[in-house]
């Protein structure tokens, strides 16, 4: 049995300053054994490892877009942060590509040790510029299975939020069910909340067929969808602006 699975579930943004701004959609994830994924191109002929598929997995849609082994990089992210490498599996959360299309504002890997407990988590950030951001941090689960890490802001993703900023993550790594929740803050306060909440489904054919039915224009949906509550977000933004100047 694989520990590669898929999770079906939803996204939520809530903007809290300066104005209130809140979006969700459904979505679905795949978490993703970097050492099964040429296996799992073999288990189904909808899936393809570097190569296309009604859904896929390719490396250079991840890390520093080269298509190198993602578990070199990874080890090279932890190392440079001062983090032991992993000698367990290494696991990455995110949107498959699908029809050949995907963008992923947000990949996490769940590195573990050989007992198979979380080490560490590398938080891969996107912008909608082709930029990438690893945000490579300690992990330890804490009483409630939860792991918690926060760190300062050093990339750029979004025109409407400055540099000076925080994150801190909560995340229920992946069993049953997943979680993945950050707050975005400024002096210890939130300025925008955003989760994935997903329930696990075992990875198989007929899994990828009826996500695929449920969500048939997923990918497309989140970067239009991004792009569009930017310019609600605007809106607002004017709005409230011209009130305050009038």
């Amino acid at each position: 049995m694989t520990a590669s699975c898929l999770f079906d579930g939803e996204v939520v943004h809530v903007r809290h300053a300066p104005v209130r701004h809140r979006l969700a959609y459904r979505i679905f994830m795949g978490l993703f054994d970097l050492d099964e994924l040429p296996s799992l191109a073999r288990q189904s002929r909808l899936f393809g490892y570097n190569a296309a598929g009604l859904f896929s997995f390719h490396d250079m849609d991840h890390g520093d877009g080269s298509g190198r082994p993602l578990r070199v990089q990874i080890e090279r992210a932890l190392t440079d942060a001062g983090i032991d490498a992993p000698d367990g599996p290494v696991r990455i959360l995110c949107m498959p590509r699908l029809l050949g299309y995907v963008f992923n504002p947000l990949s996490v890997y769940f590195c573990h040790d050989r007992s198979s407990e979380i080490r560490a988590i590398v938080h891969e950030v996107n912008n909608t510029f082709g930029e990438r951001q690893f945000y490579a941090l300690p992990a330890s689960t804490g009483p409630d299975g939860k792991v918690r890490q926060d760190c300062a802001k050093s990339f750029r993703v979004s025109p409407f939020l400055p540099m000076d900023l925080d994150y801190r993550f909560t995340i229920a790594p992946p069993a049953e069910e997943t979680s993945v929740h950050i707050a975005v803050q400024r002096d210890g306060s939130d300025v925008l909340s955003a989760w994935f909440a997903g329930r696990r489904r075992r990875f198989s054919s007929l899994a990828m067929v009826a996500l695929f039915l449920r969500h048939p224009a997923m990918t497309l949906k989140v970067i239009s969808g991004i792009h569009w509550e930017a310019l609600l977000l605007w809106g607002k933004l004017r709005f409230a602006r011209g009130r305050r100047s009038s």
